[in-house]
């Protein structure tokens, strides 16, 4: 890993899936499979009501084979640097 850490494979993983998502969008129409969306993964937001605070909490993401892609070679240039 070369004194990489975990926040900067977090951080190029998310450069890596958006760059990927927006290639996706932009070449839909020439390679549809590219656009395909995937299963969503995550949860519905929940909310807490505690009286005097309300808290929200939900995750959900949305993946198409471009970003799928994006994410996989943004992990193999993580063990590469």
């Amino acid at each position: 890993m070369k004194g990489r850490g975990l926040g900067f494979l977090i951080v190029l993983l998310i450069i890596g899936g958006l760059i990927g998502s927006l290639l996706g969008l932009a070449l839909g129409n020439v390679w549809p499979v590219m656009n395909q969306t995937l299963p969503v993964i995550g949860f519905e937001p929940v909310t807490i009501d505690l009286s005097i605070i309300i808290l929200t909490f939900g995750f959900t993401l949305q993946l198409n084979v471009a970003s799928t892609i994006g994410l996989l070679l943004a992990f193999i240039i993580y063990f590469k640097l």
